[in-house]
């Protein structure tokens, strides 16, 4: 009986261990990064599976956005960042100042983004054009049944309802590539505002993450978001058609963002910094954006920056095969094999 009991109790703590994920962390080596919101998705199957492979390592993230990143990786408080927007020149070198080395931008995933929105009673995908979402955030469109949006879709019933306008309220790569078509589509936003990670934004509301965004339209009628093309989908949020640059509409989905993204990286310069957005060629879906990983070239510690490459090497290889399931587009081969030499540099500070 007692033997019974005792080897009832080593289960339910085995179990419980398992459960908490002590049974697969006990002395593992630990990574830790940082940003992309975007990014969050793939990485938490990402991880997951790598870890499954390699128990002796864990690999924590967490999803602050694309400027917490870059700061926290620029402070060392982390061993990588993530990010959907490259850093800035000016980034690039406060982070060498401050880290005594260079980083890289690996693109890990690309991805589209998404004009949400929530009207009652309106269940189609509405259509826009790069104008029309400018003059929307510029506060110049103000009601749903305005002509500009209603001259696209013709017997859609459009509200005469003011439009809440909602954006992020933290440094974001997703309001990096957003805010990038925007000021490649209409000079008047790239002259009042332009692009970056974080802008003033002439109107709205402002939601922390895509979690954030994606709450605040789920929950406001007559809203209108930009989000990732996976939180739109997994969430079940109505998502628009956007005009091309030849004036077509096009849906967000991994065909027309992997088209828009092929284009592009037939001309990837060598620090992988490159924008996507907008691209010639049919079925080119326009608002669609690399994500990078950032990753310091010098390590202090051995073991880290071993199991840092050895995770590289399968992210890219591996990994890649896992974003489909996502709604995330996989990196062109030539990418891929760019950054799998670009990793070399990453070594133990002598």
């Amino acid at each position: 009986m007692f033997k019974a009991l005792r080897n009832g109790l080593l289960a339910s703590i085995a179990a419980a261990l398992v459960c908490t994920g002590m049974a697969t962390t006990v002395n593992a080596l630990t990574l830790t990064g940082a940003g992309s919101t975007f990014d969050n998705p793939i990485f938490t199957k990402w991880f997951y599976v790598y870890q499954q492979q390699h128990p002796n390592v864990q690999i924590n993230y967490q999803s602050i956005g694309s400027g917490g990143g870059i700061e926290q990786i620029t402070q060392g408080t982390v061993d990588f960042g993530a990010s959907d927007g490259p850093m800035t020149n000016g980034q690039i070198k406060r982070f060498e100042k401050k880290r005594g080395c260079y980083i890289l931008h690996l693109p890990v995933v690309i991805g589209g983004e998404v004009p949400i929105f929530n009207i009652p009673g309106v269940k189609t995908s509405l259509k826009f054009t790069g104008k029309v979402l400018a003059n929307i955030y510029l506060g110049k469109i103000t009601h749903w049944n305005n002509p500009e949006i209603t001259r696209l879709n013709p017997g859609v019933n459009l509200p005469d309802a003011d439009i809440v306008v909602v954006h992020r309220a933290d440094g974001s790569g997703t309001t990096y590539c957003f805010t990038n078509y925007l000021s490649v589509v209409s000079p008047q936003w790239a002259k009042q505002v332009g692009y970056a990670t974080s802008v003033n934004w002439p109107v709205g509301l402002g939601g922390k993450g895509s979690e954030g965004v994606t709450g605040i339209v789920q929950q406001t009628p007559d809203s209108i978001g930009y989000d990732e093309l996976n939180y739109a989908i997994v969430n079940h949020i109505t998502y628009g058609y956007v005009a091309d640059k030849d004036g077509k509409f096009l849906h967000a989905n991994l065909a027309t963002v992997t088209k828009d993204a092929a284009k592009k990286a037939k001309h990837m310069p060598k620090d992988f910094r490159v924008s996507i957005v907008n691209a010639s060629g049919p079925d080119c879906y326009p608002i669609s954006t690399f994500s990078w990983m950032l990753v310091p070239t010098v390590w202090h510690d051995a073991a880290k920056e071993k199991a840092m490459v050895k995770f590289l090497h399968w992210m890219l290889t591996k990994g890649q095969k896992m974003n489909a399931s996502l709604y995330y587009a996989p990196l062109p081969k030539n990418v891929r094999e760019m950054e799998l030499n670009a990793i070399k540099r990453i070594h133990v500070a002598q």
